[in-house]
């Protein structure tokens, strides 16, 4: 549910941006402030789980979610819009971390990575379908309905939430880190604001700088106060593992320069070529197509050479397939762009694969839940901050005045493309700190079933 809401949305939005009255790049505010919801809210999701049990925060979060999709739905305008998403992410925030800690607590280490990778294929179907339903969806119908979609889903995922979902709880009553959430929270969302506004010419530089300066001394100061509590909203201590530090930093900067595509892919179909929504979906969907039949080469690439050379290879080939998207013009037959596409999919299949599994390559097993806390946090932080970026880098190469010009606004979305693929090139750095062997503890293992392979669950925990 949660990701086919973010690709239907990608595929609508120059139908929603016309429907509210405002230009298609104001509407990575919608996009951005659903990531930027989940990277505030992830961190307490942890807490919540163990305070008030899985089962009971997860059916939560689903019926947030879904009472969320049915209120950004009557919105009529881009503020109240952003606002429900806010609310719809809070939701969200709690889904996947507190699924996630159900597997860590059912599984034994050994089959956790495995497990989670069985567990991703079917979250591709949402990747798969979105574009092409939310194509469908505003061609033939009206934008209400992509959220208005999520309504009979999360009430399935009640139901099974009801009749399946074990409830486990923490016999450890942890106090939730307020100041932490408020510190971390604050200055996250601030920087992103920043990122927001930073050339729309709504702010002065000095306005700009002073906010800049401040959101970083919010983010500081969580560090400072981490190290001197007990129980801190994320375990920075965490960060002296060398796998892990060089897996979430590098996964954090090197999905800035990537996640921006799918809110760039949309806007170059179908405002610089003239689309379709229907052609736009069909012509994003190949990632997702490459992403579920090639997963096995991510298993195989990782055993035979080993994580640091596939990561520094491959996060140069990334970017340098996300430069190649500014030489696509109207003019390319739209099979070439499909296949461009798919090939770009292949790639960033394996790059999610090395740099999610790497994270707990030697983090110990009751640290798990604390390690895909901030590795969480961090990707939906990124992923905020991709949008804003790309949304920026198009505004810096389009003057206002000509922005509602297709001819000038696809060179802007070309020239924001060749940045994005340039910073991940660059990103390819902060894998070189790894060394020979690192993370063969989790790709020496089978991690991804065969077809018709069940996976048995570990006894559950008292």
């Amino acid at each position: 549910m949660e990701s086919l809401d973010s690709t239907i949305l990608n595929t609508a939005v120059p139908t929603i941006s016309a429907a509210l009255n405002v230009l298609p790049l104001d509407m990575k505010a919608v996009l951005s402030s659903y990531t930027l919801s989940l990277a505030v809210f992830i961190p307490i999701s942890g807490w919540m789980a163990d305070r008030f049990g899985t089962r009971r925060v997860f059916a939560a979060a689903i019926g947030m979610f879904t009472f969320a999709s049915f209120l950004c739905g009557m919105a009529d305008d881009i503020h109240t819009l952003v606002a429900c998403r806010i609310l719809q992410g809070f939701g969200g925030a709690m889904m996947v971390p507190v699924g996630r800690v159900t597997l860590v607590r059912t599984f034994a280490k050994s089959e956790l990575i495995r497990t989670m990778s069985f567990v991703a294929i079917p979250a591709w179907i949402g990747p798969l379908i979105g574009p092409m339903l939310g194509g469908l969806i505003v061609g033939y119908t009206h934008w209400r309905l992509i959220f208005f979609v999520n309504i009979p889903i999360g009430i399935i995922g009640l139901l099974m939430v009801y009749l399946y979902l074990p409830d486990y709880r923490s016999t450890e009553r942890r106090p939730l880190d307020v100041v932490g959430l408020i510190l971390l929270g604050s200055g996250v969302a601030l920087l992103s604001y920043v990122l927001e506004v930073f050339g729309d010419h709504t702010l002065s530089t000095r306005e700009i700088l002073g906010l800049l300066a401040l959101a970083l001394a919010l983010i500081a100061g969580y560090g400072v106060h981490a190290a001197r509590v007990r129980f801190p909203l994320l375990e920075l201590a965490l960060f002296r593992i060398r796998t892990f530090s060089t897996a979430v930093a590098g996964s954090f900067v090197t999905r800035i320069g990537i996640g921006g595509t799918g809110f760039l892919l949309p806007l170059m179909y179908q405002v610089g070529f003239g689309l379709t929504p229907i052609q736009s979906g069909l012509l994003i969907m190949p990632q997702a197509v490459a992403a579920l039949t090639t997963k096995f080469l991510s298993t195989k690439s990782l055993t035979i050479f080993g994580y640091k050379p596939v990561l520094i290879v491959n996060t140069i080939v990334v970017g340098a397939g996300l430069m190649l998207f500014a030489t696509i013009g109207a003019d390319r037959p739209m099979w070439a762009i499909a296949l461009q596409v798919f090939i770009y999919g292949i790639f960033t299949s394996l790059q999610y694969t090395s740099m999610n599994t790497l994270v707990y390559a030697d983090v110990e097993a009751e640290r798990t839940s604390a390690a895909g806390s901030i590795s969480s946090t961090l990707q939906q932080m990124s992923m905020s901050f991709g949008v804003a970026a790309a949304g920026l880098a198009t505004a810096m190469f389009i003057p206002q005045e000509v922005r509602h010009d297709p001819q000038r606004f696809l060179e802007g979305v070309h020239e924001a493309f060749l940045v994005l693929g340039a910073f991940t090139i660059l990103s390819s750095f902060s894998f070189w700190r790894l060394k020979k062997g690192d993370g063969d503890s989790v790709s020496r293992q089978k991690v991804t079933p065969t077809a018709g392979e069940g996976i048995s669950p570990a006894p559950p925990k008292a």
